[in-house]
């Protein structure tokens, strides 16, 4: 899988984001501090689904969940 990194990693050291991959109809999402750990991976329509809510809810955070 080709790894990249979000384009809304945080600041500092750049460990404190998501890794994302493209998959023919998935999407692969790891924690880019654990890359060898497990992964998450949704459909497709469902990650941009989760995308867009975010991006509706730009004031939540890690602290917020």
């Amino acid at each position: 899988m080709n790894w990249r990194k979000s384009t809304y990693s945080g600041g500092g050291e750049g460990d404190t984001c998501v890794e994302i991959a493209t998959l023919p109809a998935r999407i692969a999402v790891r924690d880019s501090k654990a890359p060898t750990r497990a992964t998450l991976s949704f459909p497709a329509p469902a990650f941009t689904a989760l995308i867009d809510h975010l991006k509706g809810h730009p004031s939540w955070n890690s602290e917020s969940l």
